[in-house]
Protein backbone atom coordinates (compact mmCIF):
# COMPACT_ATOMS: atom_id res chain seq x y z
CA UNK A 1 0.00 0.00 0.00
CA UNK A 2 1.13 3.66 -1.14
CA UNK A 3 2.10 5.98 1.85
CA UNK A 4 0.05 8.93 -0.12
CA UNK A 5 -3.52 8.28 -0.38
CA UNK A 6 -5.39 7.14 -4.01
CA UNK A 7 -8.22 9.75 -4.81
CA UNK A 8 -11.48 8.67 -6.21
CA UNK A 9 -13.30 11.76 -7.43
CA UNK A 10 -16.84 11.10 -8.36
CA UNK A 11 -18.58 13.89 -10.48
CA UNK A 12 -22.34 14.10 -11.45
CA UNK A 13 -23.80 16.48 -13.66
CA UNK A 14 -26.05 19.03 -13.03
CA UNK A 15 -27.39 17.96 -9.87
CA UNK A 16 -28.42 19.99 -6.93
CA UNK A 17 -27.70 20.72 -3.28
CA UNK A 18 -31.02 19.13 -1.49
CA UNK A 19 -31.05 15.30 -3.65
CA UNK A 20 -29.81 13.55 -1.24
CA UNK A 21 -31.84 11.73 1.49
CA UNK A 22 -29.97 12.13 4.78
CA UNK A 23 -29.68 15.83 4.46
CA UNK A 24 -33.63 16.15 4.32
CA UNK A 25 -34.91 14.94 1.44
CA UNK A 26 -37.55 12.19 2.71
CA UNK A 27 -38.57 12.15 -0.98
CA UNK A 28 -35.62 11.09 -2.83
CA UNK A 29 -34.17 7.42 -2.34
CA UNK A 30 -30.29 7.79 -1.49
CA UNK A 31 -29.47 4.98 0.88
CA UNK A 32 -25.58 4.71 -0.71
CA UNK A 33 -24.65 8.12 -0.47
CA UNK A 34 -27.18 8.21 3.19
CA UNK A 35 -24.62 5.42 4.23
CA UNK A 36 -21.60 7.03 2.63
CA UNK A 37 -22.07 10.44 5.00
CA UNK A 38 -21.28 8.24 8.12
CA UNK A 39 -17.52 8.05 7.10
CA UNK A 40 -17.48 11.68 5.99
CA UNK A 41 -17.38 14.93 6.24
CA UNK A 42 -20.56 16.70 3.93
CA UNK A 43 -20.18 19.98 3.27
CA UNK A 44 -23.67 21.40 3.07
CA UNK A 45 -23.04 24.64 2.03
CA UNK A 46 -20.67 23.91 -1.21
CA UNK A 47 -21.04 26.33 -4.16
CA UNK A 48 -19.71 25.98 -7.63
CA UNK A 49 -17.83 28.61 -9.04
CA UNK A 50 -20.04 28.96 -12.17
CA UNK A 51 -23.48 27.34 -12.76
CA UNK A 52 -22.55 26.26 -16.11
CA UNK A 53 -20.07 22.96 -17.20
CA UNK A 54 -17.30 24.18 -18.86
CA UNK A 55 -16.13 27.16 -16.68
CA UNK A 56 -17.35 25.12 -13.71
CA UNK A 57 -14.93 22.14 -14.49
CA UNK A 58 -12.15 24.03 -15.26
CA UNK A 59 -12.11 26.20 -12.01
CA UNK A 60 -12.40 22.77 -9.59
CA UNK A 61 -9.84 21.20 -11.82
CA UNK A 62 -7.18 24.16 -11.43
CA UNK A 63 -8.22 25.64 -7.90
CA UNK A 64 -8.37 28.83 -10.06
CA UNK A 65 -11.81 30.81 -10.41
CA UNK A 66 -13.19 30.54 -14.38
CA UNK A 67 -12.28 34.23 -15.41
CA UNK A 68 -8.36 33.85 -13.89
CA UNK A 69 -8.37 30.52 -16.26
CA UNK A 70 -9.98 32.25 -19.14
CA UNK A 71 -12.61 29.77 -19.45
CA UNK A 72 -15.78 31.55 -18.85
CA UNK A 73 -18.30 29.42 -21.14
CA UNK A 74 -19.35 26.17 -22.81
CA UNK A 75 -18.24 25.80 -26.31
CA UNK A 76 -14.31 26.84 -26.40
CA UNK A 77 -12.51 25.06 -29.47
CA UNK A 78 -9.46 23.86 -27.10
CA UNK A 79 -8.64 24.44 -23.37
CA UNK A 80 -5.51 26.58 -22.75
CA UNK A 81 -2.55 24.94 -23.49
CA UNK A 82 -0.32 27.07 -21.30
CA UNK A 83 -2.33 25.98 -18.48
CA UNK A 84 -2.48 22.53 -18.83
CA UNK A 85 0.47 22.16 -16.44
CA UNK A 86 -2.06 23.50 -14.04
CA UNK A 87 -4.53 21.30 -14.32
CA UNK A 88 -4.88 18.72 -11.10
CA UNK A 89 -4.15 15.23 -13.18
CA UNK A 90 -1.26 16.63 -14.72
CA UNK A 91 0.14 17.86 -11.29
CA UNK A 92 -0.39 14.26 -10.01
CA UNK A 93 0.43 12.34 -12.61
CA UNK A 94 4.14 14.54 -12.81
CA UNK A 95 4.11 13.72 -9.40
CA UNK A 96 4.23 9.96 -9.63
CA UNK A 97 0.58 9.50 -9.73
CA UNK A 98 -1.55 6.51 -12.37
CA UNK A 99 -4.49 9.12 -13.79
CA UNK A 100 -7.37 8.04 -14.86
CA UNK A 101 -10.99 10.04 -16.49
CA UNK A 102 -14.40 7.89 -17.16
CA UNK A 103 -17.50 9.71 -19.13
CA UNK A 104 -17.61 13.54 -19.36
CA UNK A 105 -14.42 15.80 -19.26
CA UNK A 106 -15.45 18.92 -20.99
CA UNK A 107 -12.85 21.32 -20.61
CA UNK A 108 -13.29 22.33 -24.10
CA UNK A 109 -16.78 22.16 -26.87
CA UNK A 110 -17.35 18.83 -26.77
CA UNK A 111 -20.55 19.45 -30.00
CA UNK A 112 -20.92 16.24 -31.84
CA UNK A 113 -19.46 14.18 -28.57
CA UNK A 114 -16.01 15.02 -29.37
CA UNK A 115 -13.34 17.34 -27.26
CA UNK A 116 -9.76 18.37 -28.11
CA UNK A 117 -7.47 17.34 -25.10
CA UNK A 118 -4.64 19.21 -24.05
CA UNK A 119 -2.14 17.38 -21.98
CA UNK A 120 -4.43 16.71 -18.72
CA UNK A 121 -2.78 14.40 -17.41
CA UNK A 122 -4.89 11.26 -17.52
CA UNK A 123 -3.51 8.25 -18.76
CA UNK A 124 -6.33 6.18 -18.53
CA UNK A 125 -9.51 7.58 -20.42
CA UNK A 126 -12.69 6.36 -21.44
CA UNK A 127 -14.57 9.14 -22.88
CA UNK A 128 -18.44 9.85 -23.09
CA UNK A 129 -19.76 13.32 -23.05
CA UNK A 130 -23.10 11.95 -23.05
CA UNK A 131 -25.26 9.19 -23.49
CA UNK A 132 -25.95 10.43 -27.12
CA UNK A 133 -24.34 10.33 -30.68
CA UNK A 134 -24.43 6.48 -30.94
CA UNK A 135 -22.12 7.07 -34.12
CA UNK A 136 -19.72 9.74 -33.44
CA UNK A 137 -15.91 8.98 -33.88
CA UNK A 138 -13.90 8.39 -30.15
CA UNK A 139 -17.25 7.29 -28.01
CA UNK A 140 -16.02 4.82 -25.93
CA UNK A 141 -19.44 4.40 -23.92
CA UNK A 142 -21.19 3.61 -27.40
CA UNK A 143 -18.04 0.97 -28.57
CA UNK A 144 -19.12 -1.01 -24.86
CA UNK A 145 -22.80 -0.89 -25.81
CA UNK A 146 -21.67 -2.70 -29.12
CA UNK A 147 -19.54 -4.83 -27.60
CA UNK A 148 -22.72 -6.29 -25.14
CA UNK A 149 -24.55 -7.01 -27.89
CA UNK A 150 -26.82 -4.15 -28.60
CA UNK A 151 -26.86 -1.68 -30.68
CA UNK A 152 -26.28 1.64 -29.38
CA UNK A 153 -28.67 3.09 -32.80
CA UNK A 154 -31.46 1.95 -31.06
CA UNK A 155 -30.89 3.03 -27.62
CA UNK A 156 -29.18 6.24 -27.50
CA UNK A 157 -30.81 9.88 -28.65
CA UNK A 158 -28.65 11.51 -32.08
CA UNK A 159 -26.46 14.12 -30.36
CA UNK A 160 -27.28 17.71 -31.91
CA UNK A 161 -26.18 19.69 -29.35
CA UNK A 162 -25.53 22.20 -31.75
CA UNK A 163 -28.70 23.28 -32.31
CA UNK A 164 -30.87 21.77 -29.39
CA UNK A 165 -27.87 23.88 -27.17
CA UNK A 166 -29.64 26.95 -28.43
CA UNK A 167 -33.55 25.88 -28.73
CA UNK A 168 -32.69 24.85 -24.48
CA UNK A 169 -35.49 23.81 -22.31
CA UNK A 170 -37.97 23.76 -26.10
CA UNK A 171 -36.13 20.93 -27.41
CA UNK A 172 -37.44 17.58 -25.91
CA UNK A 173 -33.71 16.16 -26.47
CA UNK A 174 -31.95 18.56 -24.09
CA UNK A 175 -34.31 19.74 -21.31
CA UNK A 176 -37.65 17.12 -21.54
CA UNK A 177 -38.75 14.01 -19.97
CA UNK A 178 -38.91 10.63 -21.43
CA UNK A 179 -40.94 9.25 -19.16
CA UNK A 180 -40.17 5.12 -19.33
CA UNK A 181 -42.84 2.04 -18.86
CA UNK A 182 -41.99 -1.07 -18.44
CA UNK A 183 -42.81 -2.11 -21.67
CA UNK A 184 -41.22 0.72 -23.27
CA UNK A 185 -38.34 1.51 -21.24
CA UNK A 186 -35.43 4.10 -21.91
CA UNK A 187 -31.78 2.69 -21.43
CA UNK A 188 -32.28 -0.19 -19.26
CA UNK A 189 -29.64 -0.09 -16.26
CA UNK A 190 -27.10 -2.86 -16.99
CA UNK A 191 -26.52 -0.87 -20.98
CA UNK A 192 -26.78 3.02 -19.04
CA UNK A 193 -24.22 5.17 -19.18
CA UNK A 194 -24.24 5.82 -15.45
CA UNK A 195 -23.38 1.70 -15.10
CA UNK A 196 -20.59 1.80 -17.79
CA UNK A 197 -19.64 4.57 -15.63
CA UNK A 198 -18.32 1.94 -12.75
CA UNK A 199 -17.52 -0.72 -14.92
CA UNK A 200 -14.67 1.02 -16.46
CA UNK A 201 -13.95 2.74 -13.11
CA UNK A 202 -13.63 -0.52 -11.73
CA UNK A 203 -11.59 -1.82 -14.46
CA UNK A 204 -9.12 1.38 -13.90
CA UNK A 205 -9.20 -0.03 -9.93
CA UNK A 206 -8.03 -3.22 -11.28
CA UNK A 207 -5.38 -2.20 -13.73
CA UNK A 208 -1.70 -2.93 -14.17
CA UNK A 209 0.63 0.05 -12.55
CA UNK A 210 3.70 0.28 -10.62
CA UNK A 211 3.59 -1.44 -7.21
CA UNK A 212 2.24 0.84 -4.78
CA UNK A 213 1.63 3.94 -7.07
CA UNK A 214 -1.27 6.06 -6.06
CA UNK A 215 -3.65 6.65 -8.56
CA UNK A 216 -6.62 9.16 -8.66
CA UNK A 217 -9.23 8.43 -10.71
CA UNK A 218 -12.35 11.10 -11.88
CA UNK A 219 -15.31 9.81 -12.26
CA UNK A 220 -18.19 11.77 -14.73
CA UNK A 221 -21.61 10.35 -15.43
CA UNK A 222 -23.67 12.31 -17.50
CA UNK A 223 -26.69 12.38 -15.07
CA UNK A 224 -28.64 13.80 -13.50
CA UNK A 225 -28.61 16.22 -16.71
CA UNK A 226 -31.25 16.61 -18.86
CA UNK A 227 -33.04 15.36 -20.85
CA UNK A 228 -34.72 13.67 -17.94
CA UNK A 229 -34.54 10.12 -18.67
CA UNK A 230 -34.28 7.64 -16.23
CA UNK A 231 -34.69 3.59 -16.55
CA UNK A 232 -38.23 2.26 -15.79
CA UNK A 233 -36.56 0.66 -13.04
CA UNK A 234 -35.58 3.34 -10.74
CA UNK A 235 -38.43 5.30 -12.21
CA UNK A 236 -41.19 3.18 -11.12
CA UNK A 237 -40.61 3.72 -7.32
CA UNK A 238 -41.38 7.18 -7.41
CA UNK A 239 -45.36 8.41 -7.12
CA UNK A 240 -45.17 11.86 -9.56
CA UNK A 241 -48.34 13.29 -7.48
CA UNK A 242 -46.19 12.41 -4.60
CA UNK A 243 -43.50 14.61 -5.09
CA UNK A 244 -43.23 18.40 -3.45
CA UNK A 245 -42.79 19.95 -6.82
CA UNK A 246 -40.80 23.11 -7.26
CA UNK A 247 -40.02 26.30 -4.57
CA UNK A 248 -42.91 28.77 -6.48
CA UNK A 249 -44.75 31.61 -5.10
CA UNK A 250 -46.66 34.38 -6.42
CA UNK A 251 -44.35 36.85 -7.84
CA UNK A 252 -41.82 34.69 -8.88
CA UNK A 253 -42.80 35.16 -12.60
CA UNK A 254 -43.17 38.65 -12.25
CA UNK A 255 -39.53 39.02 -11.55
CA UNK A 256 -38.06 36.56 -13.83
CA UNK A 257 -39.86 38.15 -16.85
CA UNK A 258 -38.00 41.51 -15.55
CA UNK A 259 -35.03 39.71 -16.20
CA UNK A 260 -36.02 38.28 -19.38
CA UNK A 261 -37.16 41.92 -20.75
CA UNK A 262 -33.48 43.14 -19.81
CA UNK A 263 -31.94 40.14 -21.89
CA UNK A 264 -30.31 38.23 -19.39
CA UNK A 265 -29.72 35.00 -20.53
CA UNK A 266 -30.76 31.41 -19.68
CA UNK A 267 -31.87 28.27 -21.37
CA UNK A 268 -35.67 28.40 -20.72
CA UNK A 269 -38.59 31.02 -20.53
CA UNK A 270 -39.90 31.62 -17.06
CA UNK A 271 -43.64 29.60 -16.68
CA UNK A 272 -45.71 28.54 -14.15
CA UNK A 273 -44.20 25.17 -12.73
CA UNK A 274 -47.53 23.20 -13.92
CA UNK A 275 -46.70 24.09 -17.35
CA UNK A 276 -43.83 22.43 -17.15
CA UNK A 277 -45.01 19.62 -15.58
CA UNK A 278 -43.13 19.93 -12.45
CA UNK A 279 -43.79 16.88 -10.51
CA UNK A 280 -43.14 14.48 -13.36
CA UNK A 281 -39.84 16.08 -14.05
CA UNK A 282 -38.75 15.87 -10.40
CA UNK A 283 -39.82 12.32 -10.05
CA UNK A 284 -37.48 11.53 -12.97
CA UNK A 285 -34.37 13.76 -12.05
CA UNK A 286 -34.66 11.85 -8.69
CA UNK A 287 -34.88 8.54 -10.11
CA UNK A 288 -31.87 9.31 -12.17
CA UNK A 289 -30.09 10.14 -8.79
CA UNK A 290 -30.89 6.88 -7.54
CA UNK A 291 -29.16 5.48 -10.43
CA UNK A 292 -26.52 7.27 -9.39
CA UNK A 293 -26.12 6.79 -6.01
CA UNK A 294 -26.41 2.90 -6.51
CA UNK A 295 -23.75 2.99 -9.15
CA UNK A 296 -21.60 5.35 -6.76
CA UNK A 297 -22.50 2.10 -4.07
CA UNK A 298 -21.20 -0.49 -6.29
CA UNK A 299 -17.99 1.35 -6.78
CA UNK A 300 -17.35 1.72 -2.98
CA UNK A 301 -18.20 -2.01 -2.55
CA UNK A 302 -14.91 -2.90 -5.34
CA UNK A 303 -12.83 -0.55 -3.16
CA UNK A 304 -14.03 -2.38 -0.13
CA UNK A 305 -12.86 -5.49 -1.54
CA UNK A 306 -10.23 -4.97 -3.25
CA UNK A 307 -8.90 -3.14 0.27
CA UNK A 308 -8.16 -0.10 -1.13
CA UNK A 309 -11.06 1.61 0.44
CA UNK A 310 -8.92 2.76 4.17
CA UNK A 311 -6.16 4.67 1.68
CA UNK A 312 -8.65 6.64 -0.61
CA UNK A 313 -9.89 9.80 -0.36
CA UNK A 314 -13.23 9.35 -2.18
CA UNK A 315 -15.47 12.78 -3.05
CA UNK A 316 -19.08 12.72 -4.13
CA UNK A 317 -19.98 16.14 -5.83
CA UNK A 318 -21.50 17.64 -8.55
CA UNK A 319 -20.46 20.69 -11.00
CA UNK A 320 -23.73 22.51 -10.30
CA UNK A 321 -26.82 22.42 -9.92
CA UNK A 322 -30.68 22.42 -11.65
CA UNK A 323 -33.09 25.08 -12.04
CA UNK A 324 -36.38 22.18 -11.24
CA UNK A 325 -38.78 24.58 -11.96
CA UNK A 326 -38.02 26.45 -8.98
CA UNK A 327 -39.69 30.07 -9.89
CA UNK A 328 -40.65 28.65 -12.92
CA UNK A 329 -37.25 28.23 -14.86
CA UNK A 330 -35.81 24.99 -15.54
CA UNK A 331 -32.39 23.49 -17.19
CA UNK A 332 -29.74 26.15 -15.90
CA UNK A 333 -28.23 29.68 -16.96
CA UNK A 334 -27.43 32.94 -15.47
CA UNK A 335 -28.91 32.74 -12.48
CA UNK A 336 -27.77 31.91 -9.21
CA UNK A 337 -30.38 30.26 -6.77
CA UNK A 338 -29.40 28.10 -4.13
CA UNK A 339 -30.92 25.00 -6.80
CA UNK A 340 -28.00 26.01 -8.93
CA UNK A 341 -25.44 27.22 -7.39
CA UNK A 342 -24.88 25.20 -4.07
CA UNK A 343 -24.04 21.48 -4.80
CA UNK A 344 -23.42 18.30 -2.90
CA UNK A 345 -20.16 17.95 -1.48
CA UNK A 346 -18.88 14.62 0.64
CA UNK A 347 -15.29 13.89 1.34
CA UNK A 348 -13.52 10.61 3.34
CA UNK A 349 -10.26 9.38 4.14
CA UNK A 350 -10.91 6.72 6.69
CA UNK A 351 -7.55 7.13 8.06
CA UNK A 352 -7.23 10.77 7.46
CA UNK A 353 -10.25 12.51 7.82
CA UNK A 354 -12.90 13.33 10.58
CA UNK A 355 -16.07 10.98 9.98
CA UNK A 356 -20.18 11.65 10.19
CA UNK A 357 -19.98 15.41 10.34
CA UNK A 358 -22.01 17.48 8.86
CA UNK A 359 -20.37 20.99 8.15
CA UNK A 360 -22.12 24.50 7.86
CA UNK A 361 -19.18 26.30 6.47
CA UNK A 362 -18.84 27.89 3.21
CA UNK A 363 -16.81 26.08 0.77
CA UNK A 364 -15.74 26.45 -2.86
CA UNK A 365 -15.21 23.71 -5.36
CA UNK A 366 -12.00 24.84 -6.28
CA UNK A 367 -10.91 24.24 -2.71
CA UNK A 368 -10.20 20.58 -3.32
CA UNK A 369 -7.35 21.37 -5.07
CA UNK A 370 -4.84 22.54 -2.60
CA UNK A 371 -6.86 19.87 -0.87
CA UNK A 372 -5.66 16.82 -2.64
CA UNK A 373 -1.93 18.27 -2.82
CA UNK A 374 -1.86 18.55 1.02
CA UNK A 375 -2.99 15.03 1.10
CA UNK A 376 -0.28 14.04 -1.63
CA UNK A 377 2.42 16.05 0.00
CA UNK A 378 2.55 18.62 -2.17
CA UNK A 379 3.73 22.27 -1.80
CA UNK A 380 0.86 24.44 -3.39
CA UNK A 381 1.71 26.50 -6.42
CA UNK A 382 0.92 30.50 -5.66
CA UNK A 383 -1.62 30.51 -8.37
CA UNK A 384 -4.25 28.22 -6.42
CA UNK A 385 -6.91 30.37 -5.34
CA UNK A 386 -8.63 28.09 -3.80
CA UNK A 387 -8.32 27.41 -0.11
CA UNK A 388 -7.26 23.54 1.50
CA UNK A 389 -10.28 22.12 3.31
CA UNK A 390 -7.82 20.35 5.12
CA UNK A 391 -8.20 21.62 8.47
CA UNK A 392 -11.74 21.59 8.39
CA UNK A 393 -11.89 17.79 7.24
CA UNK A 394 -8.93 17.11 10.25
CA UNK A 395 -10.98 18.78 13.13
CA UNK A 396 -8.77 21.59 13.24
CA UNK A 397 -11.51 24.33 12.56
CA UNK A 398 -14.99 24.81 11.83
CA UNK A 399 -15.10 27.31 9.85
CA UNK A 400 -13.54 28.30 6.02
CA UNK A 401 -14.72 31.27 4.58
CA UNK A 402 -16.23 34.52 5.36
CA UNK A 403 -17.99 34.66 1.87
CA UNK A 404 -18.33 32.36 -1.71
CA UNK A 405 -18.58 33.48 -5.60
CA UNK A 406 -19.94 32.59 -8.47
CA UNK A 407 -19.69 34.41 -12.22
CA UNK A 408 -21.27 34.06 -15.46
CA UNK A 409 -19.42 36.20 -18.00
CA UNK A 410 -21.32 34.98 -20.95
CA UNK A 411 -21.35 31.57 -20.53
CA UNK A 412 -23.67 30.17 -23.05
CA UNK A 413 -24.18 30.68 -26.65
CA UNK A 414 -27.21 32.98 -26.37
CA UNK A 415 -27.45 36.41 -27.61
CA UNK A 416 -27.06 38.89 -24.40
CA UNK A 417 -23.58 37.57 -23.09
CA UNK A 418 -24.68 38.30 -19.99
CA UNK A 419 -21.90 38.97 -17.13
CA UNK A 420 -23.31 38.82 -13.92
CA UNK A 421 -21.34 37.82 -10.49
CA UNK A 422 -22.70 36.47 -7.21
CA UNK A 423 -21.68 37.05 -3.61
CA UNK A 424 -22.75 35.17 -0.86
CA UNK A 425 -22.04 35.73 3.27
CA UNK A 426 -23.73 33.65 6.33
CA UNK A 427 -26.43 35.89 5.76
CA UNK A 428 -27.09 37.55 2.35
CA UNK A 429 -26.79 36.85 -1.20
CA UNK A 430 -26.03 39.42 -3.55
CA UNK A 431 -26.30 39.43 -7.52
CA UNK A 432 -25.41 42.10 -9.95
CA UNK A 433 -26.33 41.83 -13.35
CA UNK A 434 -23.52 43.92 -14.86
CA UNK A 435 -24.40 46.75 -17.28
CA UNK A 436 -28.30 46.81 -16.63
CA UNK A 437 -28.61 48.02 -13.53
CA UNK A 438 -30.14 44.71 -11.94
CA UNK A 439 -29.44 43.84 -8.77
CA UNK A 440 -30.66 41.07 -6.26
CA UNK A 441 -30.27 40.82 -2.87
CA UNK A 442 -32.10 37.75 -0.39
CA UNK A 443 -32.13 37.36 2.99
CA UNK A 444 -30.68 33.59 3.25
CA UNK A 445 -32.04 33.60 7.06
CA UNK A 446 -35.77 34.38 6.93
CA UNK A 447 -35.99 33.69 2.48
CA UNK A 448 -33.85 30.39 1.93
CA UNK A 449 -35.56 29.68 -1.68
CA UNK A 450 -35.28 33.39 -2.74
CA UNK A 451 -38.36 34.60 -3.17
CA UNK A 452 -38.42 37.97 -2.03
CA UNK A 453 -35.62 40.41 -3.94
CA UNK A 454 -34.91 43.16 -1.74
CA UNK A 455 -32.48 44.93 -3.73
CA UNK A 456 -35.00 48.21 -4.34
CA UNK A 457 -36.13 48.07 -0.41
CA UNK A 458 -35.55 50.90 1.45
CA UNK A 459 -34.74 49.46 4.32
CA UNK A 460 -31.85 47.35 2.91
CA UNK A 461 -30.22 50.05 0.55
CA UNK A 462 -27.44 50.31 3.25
CA UNK A 463 -27.01 46.52 3.16
CA UNK A 464 -27.36 46.44 -0.80
CA UNK A 465 -24.36 49.12 -1.14
CA UNK A 466 -22.40 47.30 1.50
CA UNK A 467 -22.17 43.68 -0.28
CA UNK A 468 -22.00 45.48 -3.35
CA UNK A 469 -18.58 47.10 -2.54
CA UNK A 470 -17.88 43.30 -0.61
CA UNK A 471 -18.62 41.71 -4.02
CA UNK A 472 -16.47 44.60 -6.09
CA UNK A 473 -13.31 43.87 -4.17
CA UNK A 474 -14.39 39.89 -3.99
CA UNK A 475 -13.88 40.14 -8.42
CA UNK A 476 -10.76 42.21 -8.15
CA UNK A 477 -9.28 39.92 -6.37
CA UNK A 478 -10.52 36.79 -8.37
CA UNK A 479 -7.41 37.86 -10.98
CA UNK A 480 -4.87 35.13 -11.76
CA UNK A 481 -2.70 35.58 -8.98
CA UNK A 482 1.02 37.55 -10.04
CA UNK A 483 4.43 34.89 -9.75
CA UNK A 484 6.21 35.59 -6.60
CA UNK A 485 8.64 38.49 -7.12
CA UNK A 486 12.31 37.61 -7.38
CA UNK A 487 13.53 41.15 -7.35
CA UNK A 488 12.88 44.09 -4.78
CA UNK A 489 11.18 46.25 -6.68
Amino acid sequence: MTDRPNILWYCSDQQRFDTIGALNNPHVNTPRLDDFMKGAVTFDYAYCQAPICTPSRSSFLTGMYPSAVGVKGNGNDTWPDYYADRLIPNILTRAGYHCGLVGKLHLAGAANAQENRVDDGYGYFQYSHAPKGPNDYGHDYADWIRQQGSDPAELLLEYNQMDSYRKGATEKSFGGVYEPTEEKDNVPPHLHQTYWCTEKSIEFVDKNRRENQPWMLSVNPFDPHAAFDPPYEFYRRYDVDGMPGAHFEDGDLEHQQKLVEAGVDFQSKPQHPDVWDHKRVQAAYYAMIEQVDHEFGRLLDHLDAMGERENTIVVFMSDHGEALCDHGLLLKGCRFFEGLTRVPLMVSWPTGYRQDIVSDALVELMDLVPTFLDAAGLETPYWVQGKSLTPLLSGETDRHRDFVRTEFFGAINYPDQTHATMYRDRRWKFVDYHGKDLFELYDLENDPWEHNDLSESPDHQDTLHDLMRKSFDATVYATPPFAPRTMPF
